[in-house]
Order: C-alpha cells, then sequence, then structure tokens
C-alpha cells in the first residue's frame, strides 16, 4: 500500500509542478532572477516532499507549491509594470568596464572580483581590456561586451553592401515524418518533396534524418546514419 501511495502521490505532484511551471512561465536558467531560481529550487523540494510523505495529508505541501507559485506570479507581474518594484526585485544593470576604467565599486556590489571578471573576459574572447569599450553585468549574472568599433568586425552596410536579407530555414522532415503542414507553408507538395528527394538519391523517407527548406525554395536533405562515429578527430 505505501508504494501504490507514493506512485500515487508522485504522480500528482509531477502534474502539479507540471501545471505551476506553465504559470510561471518558461525560461532558461541564464535568464532566472535569484528570487527565480531559489523560488523554483523551493517548489521542487516541496514537490519532492510530496511525493515520498507516508503521510496521507498531501494538501500542506500542495497549498505551499501553490503559495510559492502564485507569489512568482504576482512578482513577475508587478516587475513587468513597476520599474521601482523591477529595480528592487530583480536589481539593475551595473557598468563595471568603461572607456578604459574599471569601477571597483560596482565589482563590489556584483560581488565580482577582478580575477573573475577578467576570466569572463577571456572567456569570450577579449584577452586585452584595450580592445572593449564597455562591460555590462546584465540582471541575468551575465557579462555583455560592447568592443571598440577599431576592433570589431566591419557590417555589411559600412562596406558598402547590399547582402540579401537571411530568412528562417524551415523543417519539412524530422526521423523520416514527413511534417505536412511545414511543407504547406513553404508552398510545395509532396510530388515536389518526392521528386527533391529522389534528384539527391533518397528513395526511402525512412532514410531521410533530417530535410530543410531555405527562403530560396531549395531542399537540404541530411541521411540518418546509424551506426556510432568511432573515429576520435579530436584527440
Amino acid at each position: 500500500m505505501e508504494l501504490i501511495h507514493v506512485s500515487l502521490t508522485a504522480i500528482g505532484s509531477v502534474v502539479v509542478l507540471f501545471l505551476l511551471t506553465k504559470l510561471m512561465g518558461n525560461r532558461q536558467i541564464s535568464q532566472l532572477t535569484t528570487f527565480d531560481y531559489v523560488n523554483g529550487i523551493t517548489i521542487g523540494s516541496i514537490a519532492a516532499e510530496m511525493a515520498t510523505s507516508l503521510e496521507n495529508d498531501f494538501l500542506k505541501p500542495l497549498i505551499a507549491m501553490i503559495i510559492y507559485a502564485l507569489a512568482a506570479i504576482a512578482i513577475s507581474i508587478g516587475t513587468s509594470k513597476s520599474i521601482k518594484l523591477r529595480r528592487l526585485i530583480t536589481g539593475e544593470t551595473l557598468i563595471l568596464f568603461d572607456n578604459g576604467r574599471l569601477y571597483q565599486s560596482n565589482l563590489n556590489k556584483a560581488k565580482m572580483d577582478l580575477g573573475e571578471f577578467l576570466t569572463q573576459c577571456r572567456i569570450n574572447g577579449y584577452f586585452n581590456l584595450a580592445s572593449l569599450q564597455t562591460v555590462v553585468l546584465e540582471l541575468n549574472g551575465r557579462l555583455s561586451f560592447l568592443p571598440k568599433s577599431t576592433e570589431r568586425p566591419p557590417t555589411a552596410a559600412e562596406l558598402n553592401l547590399a547582402p540579401p536579407q537571411d530568412k528562417l530555414v524551415t523543417n519539412i522532415i524530422l526521423d523520416g515524418k514527413v511534417l505536412e503542414d511545414n511543407l504547406k507553408f513553404t508552398g510545395n507538395n509532396r510530388i515536389w518533396l518526392q521528386r527533391q528527394l529522389r534528384n539527391q538519391g533518397f528513395t526511402k523517407l525512412k532514410d531521410v534524418f533530417l530535410a530543410i527548406c531555405d527562403s530560396n525554395n531549395q531542399l537540404t536533405v541530411y541521411r540518418k546514419y546509424t551506426h556510432p562515429m568511432t573515429r576520435d578527430m579530436f584527440e
């Protein structure tokens, strides 16, 4: 009976956790504020406790999960409507380096020492601070870099070039299955697709791992290889 009880409460906690995370919104870990991160861990801990609890009173952890989720939703709504509340809850961006000056007070606010700052610069490809104009600490804890105009690659506009605008490609076949809606979106049909596949040496859909169509109506097909890559080319 205990195993059945744990199984049912675990399924219930998974369902509730899924619904609450959908209500709170989907964001990557790098986009979470400190409060969101801690709040998410807390909700997950309560869900785990709810799943493994052998007591029949599962309403207490359920109510606690809902309260934490509602708090996160309320703060999210409040910060989206009030700049002052947003700065209070999520903080503000900090300029750590600008025009050859390092701002120690902002580094202290960011709880970042000079060695860590230089490490992040090197990780992002800047080994010399002289090539940077500004470095900003964003709300999610990541650094944004503005290189000097003389240190960045020239743009097409600066070279007086007018390259064609790139557009998103459309997936036509995924793992041997034709995505009919995407195929119609490109303005093509099955006859066109089969002709394109034959021209590229494919006679069976199951041999196609991925097929994408670009803005020029060109189909790029990738064959499905089931055998593993045994050669380690990185050693």
